[in-house]
């Protein structure tokens, strides 16, 4: 089951859209946010494999799409994407607003 980010989450940052040629190799590797930073991942165009590889959560893969629900990332959730072909994205960071 996809996590949901908390009610009371607010953004406050925007990566800027990436395609498949320029994803940051930080993306395509497990990698995590910050405790108390959720991520919402955005598909524009194309297909994004994103996959949730932490041991505290069972093996998940989904593939978003601009019609699909977002991807959503749980703090310190360890998580990698991969482009499904040409693709263009970006993620949005939100942080619980009494933080």
């Amino acid at each position: 089951m996809m996590a949901q980010l908390p009610f009371d989450a607010a953004p406050y940052k925007r990566t800027p859209t990436f395609c498949e040629s320029d994803v940051p190799a930080g993306l395509l590797g497990d990698h995590s946010t910050k405790a108390g930073t959720w991520g919402v991942i955005v598909v524009e165009e194309g297909q994004l494999n994103y996959i949730i590889d932490d041991a505290r959560r069972e093996r998940s893969e989904r593939i978003l799409t601009p019609a699909t629900a977002p991807g959503i990332v749980e703090p310190t959730i360890k998580h990698r994407v991969a482009p499904v072909g040409p693709v263009r994205f970006h993620v949005q960071f939100f942080r619980h607003s009494a933080e």
